[in-house]
């Protein structure tokens, strides 16, 4: 069993995210996913970026902190395409973080990864907000700093391929996606 925050995307605390929350806490990980936001999620990514831009990337990050100020050290740290770079965030204000899961984006400086650290990636294949090049650099740069780094790549999906209440969901994908992820927070 892991402890788990799991940040949401710019779209905000959606649906899909209490959906993966349920997953997970079904397979009996102990998981916090904080609003950082303090508004109803949106449906649409314009609208989303707006909203992040009213609330402020500070106050969510901030909102971030106070979620996981009172979990144990060893929190797994997960997002979802913006929770992604929310989660990588904390990482270096959490050095004893299990590990890093990073879904729908890549995020994360390489020098507050410790030798070891597990990170588990999931990429659509392409992914408008992650260039190939970009991932291979961001690779490359993570597994020189010791990162225990896997990434999966999903042909065909958009962005947001898991969260069932967006035009880019690929059910296949998101099932895969899910049984991955279980299988990574089970070896931690």
């Amino acid at each position: 069993m892991s402890h788990v925050a799991l940040f949401h995307s710019v779209y905000g605390l959606r649906p899909a995210v209490r959906a993966a929350t349920d997953r997970l806490r079904a397979a009996g990980h102990q998981v916090v996913t904080p609003d950082l936001y303090g508004e109803p999620a949106v449906d649409a990514v314009d609208e989303g970026f707006a909203l992040l831009d009213k609330v402020g990337r500070q106050t969510a990050l901030e909102r971030a902190r106070v979620a996981v100020a009172d979990l144990p050290p060893e929190t797994v740290l997960a997002g979802l395409s913006y929770g992604a770079g929310v989660a990588a965030e904390l990482l270096a204000e959490r050095p004893h973080a299990a590990a890093l899961l990073l879904l729908h984006g890549i995020a994360g400086a390489p020098e507050v990864v410790r030798p070891g650290l597990p990170v588990q990636v999931h990429l659509a294949d392409p992914d408008e907000y992650e260039p190939q090049d970009e991932v291979e650099a961001w690779q490359r740069a993570m597994t020189a700093a010791g990162a225990d780094l896997s990434v999966h790549r999903y042909p065909g999906p958009g962005h947001l391929f898991t969260d069932a209440g967006l035009p880019d969901y690929d059910a296949t994908a998101a099932e895969l996606t899910w049984q991955r992820v279980l299988a990574f927070l089970d070896g931690r």
